[in-house]
């Protein structure tokens, strides 16, 4: 008899789909409200997308098989809603590959400045870990479990150390009038969905623990990014010389600053290897997934030779726009966050939902109540930030 997956495993599935190198660029692309306004945002990004995660559930209970959100939109609204998730989801994903190729690069340059200069940072990254990808899941997989030790480990280490130096005046620090500028980035931080097809199956499509463990699962990000949100800008105050308001002018990660701002050495290298672990394990799960899906949508199988040129198509163009614009780290997440997961992940699932309960009659495995209510509201938040990543 085969043995399937429990709540906690569920619950870390998700968690850990969630956690990654975008948090790197909470606390820079937050920075400018404050911590107490950077928080409720996140709260209620978390609350959004934990709904839209539940949307998505629905959709998958709701399939005979398997399906990605590719197949749930063209099952729900046809040809034009799978171009639609098919056109959205290249943006997220290759927007995605831009900023982790960026971000690694710029971070390997400044551990091994003496041997790598900042502009081969980013074909540095691609000539050393594209490989992986090219080899397939296996290897990448066996890897990932060191790698999210690694981040693991680090995390908790740089807490530890970096707790004493928290400053509480400058986590007071508020401006609520600039709290908007956190929306997009709290979206792709917390992105899971693509994962709930997954996750039916390993929690034998049992509704009960798939909500547990989405909720369960999404409060984990959630506790982490306050705790990470309240240690750097609890050092790193948001003007002066080499504060977070020039980081966020060169487009750096969160960890960058804290060399201005500590006397131990340690916390800085602390925080540069989880920075490393942290971009390299979203790297892989980006770059795996958008491989997968480019071999699917263009029928190209996984030859030596298909995958060779599935990998041009993967990582030329990023490392094009990477070589031209080496500080889009935290532009290409922006972007990342303020449309593709904004479309993908909040639009799309409430049109889906919409069509699947109220034009197909199917309302058998609701798993948000408040009908067209809830829904709407929903709908209303997500124009809302589209507006607001615009003018942003």
């Amino acid at each position: 008899m085969q043995k399937h997956g429990g709540v906690l495993g569920g619950s870390l599935l998700v968690a850990g789909t969630t956690i990654g190198g975008g948090m790197l660029a909470l606390p820079v692309l937050t920075s400018p409200a404050g911590f107490i306004p950077a928080i409720a945002i996140y709260v209620l990004c978390w609350l959004f997308m934990t709904c839209t995660g539940l949307l998505f559930l629905e959709l998958a209970l709701a399939m005979e098989s398997e399906a990605n959100i590719v197949t749930m939109a063209e099952k729900t609204l046809g040809w034009p809603g799978k171009l639609f998730a098919w056109m959205v989801y290249l943006f997220l994903f290759y927007c995605l590959t831009l900023a982790y190729i960026v971000g690694l690069g710029n971070l390997l340059s400044s551990l091994l400045p003496s041997y790598l200069t900042p502009s081969l940072g980013p074909v540095f990254v691609v000539v050393i870990f594209a490989p992986f990808i090219y080899v397939g899941t296996k290897l990448v997989g066996k890897l990932n479990i060191f790698l999210v030790a690694g981040l693991i480990f680090f995390y908790f280490c740089f807490v530890f150390i970096g707790a004493p130096w928290v400053k509480k005046e400058l986590l007071e620090e508020r401006n609520w009038s600039l709290s908007l500028f956190a929306l997009p980035i709290a979206f792709t931080s917390f992105a899971y969905q693509g994962t709930i097809p997954t996750l039916v199956s390993y929690l034998d499509r049992n509704a009960k623990n798939l909500r547990k463990s989405i909720i369960l699962g999404s409060l984990i990000p959630l506790v982490t990014y306050v705790i990470w949100q309240g240690l750097i800008l609890g050092i790193v105050p948001y003007e002066g010389e080499g504060g977070l308001a020039s980081t966020l002018e060169q487009g750096q990660n969160a960890v960058y600053p804290l060399k201005n701002f500590i006397g131990n050495p340690q916390i800085y290298l602390i925080g540069q290897y989880f920075a490393f672990f942290a971009l390299l394990t979203s790297f892989f799960g980006v770059t795996l997934g958008l491989l997968d899906f480019l071999s699917d949508s263009l029928k190209i199988k996984k030859t030596a030779k298909g995958k060779f040129l599935l990998c041009s198509l993967l990582f030329l163009p990023p490392l094009v726009i990477g070589l031209i614009y080496p500080h889009v780290f935290l532009q290409a997440l922006d972007y990342a966050g303020g449309y593709g997961c904004a479309l993908l992940l909040g639009l799309l699932p409430i049109l889906m939902i919409w069509k699947l309960r109220y034009h197909q009659n199917n309302q058998h495995y609701i798993q948000l109540p408040g009908g067209k209510l809830v829904l709407g509201c929903l709908l209303l938040f997500v124009f809302f930030e589209l507006i607001v990543a615009y003018l942003i």
